[in-house]
């Protein structure tokens, strides 16, 4: 995580047309189309959803000023004593050997300001030059002696930083700094932990997906990090743990597929029960430390990145810090940026004295991202799909237990405002002008009117807006919510899908709806009276993520049930077959190894095709075939010497597949037109 100094890592230089910001077009009026579908349900909001870090140097940690800042900002969750120091810090005499410790930054100081901010709060505990006891103390004074009751406690901060790959930032006095060593400790915290509160979280740290050191296996391991940490401690923890400093400020587009990979890793290494294990992301910045950092930009990419994240199941994401310091001050949309990572002003200056900060505690523009989104989405509340047409401007939004549904419009265009056009399936809002919350460049304050319609309303240059809309007809006497739907049999055309029935209410349920996402579009899949349906024609190799809705006899409609994702394969047989292994992987390529298999007739020739998955892969070289991309569709025909392939015959070939994000692998291969099985 950045600190002062800031790591070189997040320094790179972005401007407004890397964000994708396009000029201005003074005679631009087609409205953009906005979809909000309320039969497409994603994650309900959490309690803990909007967090952020204190850290032990900051002297403003303590203030009731600070805490009453974080409390108006709706922040439900304060992680402690922060980052890195976490792996120095002793809490008992509140010491961190090698670093800074601020007067009033004590742990008790600590949890005065999370009751007063109304959050609860987030201890890591010292992995690096700690110990297990240690750690079960510090839970006994805050649980038993204190009666704080901190639910939440990680094992360490990114102790994949120890030096084990290469780069060394997180203190590791252990003599063995491998991810086998990392989770024998993990174990042993957890029991020592639990032993004094049975109710606590434990939570693991691990790599973030396309996030150094993502996919490396280092030297003597048997996998990857996180395979190591999950199949040798899954059994014992409560939560993951991921970092994400994208260092740009348009990569919310990579957060559905970072959850998934993680949630993959984690039903496949950490054992049965692993469904249980929720993920947090304990720091979350832009990470740009020069455009857009404390100004409208890094606020809008936060938005997205708070709300993406939350609607993909995330219990808590924490900005990376409440304060933390001046870094290279610049001008962004027309206002001083003061590259500081902090909600909230430091007050402080550059090393010559030349440029200061505003007084402390002054709001950055990230400080209102996060109260815009805790307004939005509030806890209980649950994330629906909603797209637009057009990439300048990006929609969310939430149906409220109470009927409500609130709209969040970010318009990132620099200079040019948008008429926004808005259509709504499952959900007709009531007549009148909505409730509109609004956020422009450079304001000090969101401000809420009443003013548009439901379905049109125009955005401010580099805006945060969102409307809370009343529906036309109260939901009484419809069906309830039918429960979290499950799969299995999964092959590469059908899956089995089943879900707990909807509780009946002014008449009968008369059957059960079966619906895909499709963007922000619902298609439906097919119907049944039971609670049990087949879903068929399915497209091998497909992500898929389901709702089910209940129709009872008078044509009423239930809400849609929580959402089930799951990925189609290939088929069990074929009469062509293709394994992919990854030999090597650096974080943002890999070498990877194609065995193709013939299981049928004879063939003198053959060209092999497949797609990545991803708009950000791409072919680097290959060999032992002619490699061709055109888009993302890759060609791979045989050599001279490698042609013929008898029945039972392979070959064998070879890439370097580049990734720029998420790197989920390609599994679809058709070999002369026809579909190969993936083993």
């Amino acid at each position: 995580m950045p600190k002062p100094p800031l790591r070189a890592a997040f320094a790179a230089l972005l401007t407004l047309t890397a964000l994708g910001v396009p000029p201005a077009h003074a005679d631009e009026v087609t409205p953009v189309a906005v979809t909000v579908n309320a039969r497409a349900a994603l994650a309900a909001v959490p309690e803990t959803g909007i967090g952020a870090n204190h850290a032990i140097w900051d002297a403003h940690l303590g203030t009731d000023e600070t805490a009453d800042l974080l409390k108006d900002a709706g922040t439900k969750l304060l992680r402690y004593p922060g980052g890195s120091y976490s792996d120095i810090y002793h809490w008992a005499d509140h010491t961190a050997p090698g670093g800074y410790v601020a007067p009033g930054t004590d742990f008790d100081t600590f949890m005065r300001g999370v009751r007063r901010t109304g959050a609860q709060a987030m201890v890591t505990a010292n992995y690096g030059t700690g110990t297990a006891e240690e750690a079960a103390a510090w839970v006994r004074y805050a649980n038993v002696t204190k009666g704080y009751g901190v639910k939440y406690w990680e094992i360490g901060n990114e102790n994949y930083g120890n030096g084990h790959y290469g780069a060394a930032w997180e203190a590791d006095e252990h003599a063995d700094k491998s991810p086998a060593e990392y989770a024998r400790h993990v174990v042993a915290y957890s029991e020592a932990m639990k032993a004094v509160d049975p109710t606590i979280k434990i939570g693991a740290v691990l790599t973030t997906p396309a996030g150094w050191p993502d996919g490396i296996v280092g030297e003597g391991d048997a996998g990857t990090w996180n395979q190591v940490v999950l199949s040798a401690a899954g059994s014992k923890i409560d939560f993951v743990i991921l970092h994400w400093y994208p260092g740009a400020l348009d990569k919310a587009a990579h957060i559905p597929d970072m959850i998934e990979l993680t949630r993959r890793q984690i039903a496949e290494y950490a054992g049965p029960g692993s469904e249980r294990i929720g993920i947090a992301m304990t720091e979350f910045n832009t990470g740009s430390s020069s455009r857009g950092t404390t100004t409208q930009p890094g606020a809008l990419a936060a938005a997205d990145a708070y709300a993406t994240l939350l609607a993909h199941g995330v219990f808590t994401v924490d900005w990376w810090n409440v304060h933390n310091g001046i870094g290279e001050v610049t001008q962004v949309a027309g206002h001083t940026d003061y590259g500081d990572f902090g909600l909230l002003s430091s007050g402080t200056c550059t090393s010559d004295g030349s440029v200061c900060e505003p007084p402390v505690n002054t709001r950055f523009a990230p400080y209102y991202a996060l109260q815009m989104m805790s307004r939005f989405a509030r806890p209980g509340d649950r994330f629906i799909r909603a797209a637009t047409d057009r990439p300048e401007v990006v929609a969310h939004a939430v149906r409220r237990p109470g009927g409500e549904l609130a709209v969040l419009l970010i318009n990132t265009s620099a200079e040019t405002s948008h008429p926004v056009a808005i259509r709504y399936s499952g959900f007709t809002p009531a007549s009148g002008a909505p409730t509109v919350l609004t956020h422009t460049n450079g304001a000090t304050a969101i401000t809420t009117s009443a003013a548009g319609t439901a379905t049109g309303h125009t955005l401010p240059p580099l805006s945060m807006t969102t409307l809370v809309l009343r529906p036309a007809a109260a939901e009484a006497g419809l069906p309830g919510t039918p429960g979290q739907p499950a799969v299995r049999d999964v092959t590469d055309t059908t899956a089995a899908i089943s879900w707990p029935a909807a509780p009946a209410a002014a008449r009968p349920i008369a059957k059960y709806e079966v619906y895909r996402q499709n963007g922000a579009i619902s298609e439906q899949l097919g119907e049944t009276s039971g609670t049990s349906f087949t879903a068929r024609n399915l497209k091998p190799g497909t992500r898929y993520t389901i709702n089910v809705i209940a129709r009872d006899s008078g044509g009423g409609l239930s809400r849609p049930s929580p959402p089930l994702t799951f990925t189609t394969g290939t088929p069990a047989s074929s009469s062509c077959s293709v394994r992919l292994t990854k030999q090597t992987d650096w974080a943002s390529g890999y070498v990877g190894v194609l065995d193709i298999t013939n299981h049928g007739a004879p063939i003198d020739g053959w060209t092999l095709n497949f797609r990545w998955p991803r708009t950000w892969q791409s072919l680097g070289s290959g060999w032992s075939a002619t490699w061709t991309q055109n888009g993302t569709d890759v060609r791979v025909v045989n050599d001279p010497g490698n042609g013929s392939l008898p029945t039972g015959g392979s070959a064998t070939v070879g890439f370097v597949g580049n990734y720029s994000g998420p790197n989920v692998l390609p599994s679809v291969f058709t070999l002369n037109g026809t579909l190969c099985t993936t083993r």
